[in-house]
């Protein structure tokens, strides 16, 4: 039976790092800010909103939720930004996804300043990332690498199959394993034989948003499963992109859905917040 990794525990011991280093810059002087804007009523999007607000107040991080109406323009919106990177209470700027449909995703990300890019979504953060010198970590890769760590998990030498090939998780999880000297391997819809390749994989980690899609005859014995999925099932329970009852049976260490990947998200959303402050109060 797998080792269960708790995403729960972890989170709040990171978080109680985060606060600690928080503490420190109020001696100083210097608070933390953080800037969500959110577009419209989408229950899910008030909801990841709510969560960042209050997990920002846990760590002692100044918070500001801009909530705007659906009709809000592109034009609008881009002004708001504007605004915000030019706030010196302000250091980290998120605004929550889907947008509208009438605004353009891209050329709202985009005009975030990159060093306000908590996200890590910004063209030039995302190339940061592909030669290895990044500022920002995506949040829930980053969240990933540190649930490895804090499990004694080495990455080094190991093969590391990501499942799922997204720009904000997919694709800078592959970058992240790689630049812990994994050797990545990423699979996607047009993969032959995924399951040939994914019982290769000492360290599995999925991202595809497809309900209990990998099961325990598709993973090595005594592999590392990350589960980055979230899914409700008809019956309305959450469950991720593997299955974990069979799952558990053959892998060595597992993430739960829920209590697993989630919470890290958020934990390093907070950590880049404190990066970005610590970056504008160097210069």
């Amino acid at each position: 039976m797998a080792q269960i990794i708790d995403g729960k525990l972890i989170a709040q011991q990171t978080r109680a790092e985060i606060a600690e280093e928080v503490a420190q810059l109020k001696t100083q002087g210097i608070t933390p800010g953080l800037a969500v804007v959110i577009v419209g009523e989408n229950p899910a999007s008030q909801v990841y909103v709510r969560n960042k607000h209050k997990a920002c107040g846990e760590v002692g991080i100044y918070s500001e939720v801009i909530a705007m109406p659906e009709q809000t323009t592109e034009e609008e919106l881009l002004a708001k930004i504007d605004e915000l990177n030019g706030s010196t209470e302000i250091d980290g700027i998120l605004v929550q996804l889907p947008l509208p449909t009438h605004i353009n995703e891209e050329h709202v990300l985009n005009a975030i300043k990159p060093d306000k890019d908590v996200d890590a979504f910004h063209p030039i953060n995302t190339g940061k990332i592909m030669i290895g010198n990044p500022d920002f970590l995506p949040c829930t890769p980053a969240g990933v690498m540190v649930m490895l760590q804090k499990s004694g998990i080495d990455v080094c030498g190991k093969n590391c199959v990501v499942v799922g090939r997204s720009n904000i998780v997919g694709k800078p999880m592959a970058m992240l394993l790689l630049a812990a000297n994994g050797t990545v391997t990423v699979c996607h819809s047009r993969t032959k034989d995924l399951a040939s390749v994914t019982r290769e994989a000492d360290i599995l980690v999925v991202a595809i948003g497809r309900a209990d899609f990998i099961t325990g005859d598709m993973i090595k014995e005594g592999a590392v499963v990350i589960d980055v999925g979230m899914n409700r099932r008809e019956d309305g329970k959450l469950t991720g992109d593997v299955d974990f009852a069979s799952a558990s049976e053959r892998a060595g260490y597992i993430t739960p859905v829920p209590g697993g990947v989630g919470p890290m998200t958020i934990t390093m959303l907070l950590r880049n917040t404190l990066t970005a402050s610590a970056l504008h109060h160097k210069r």
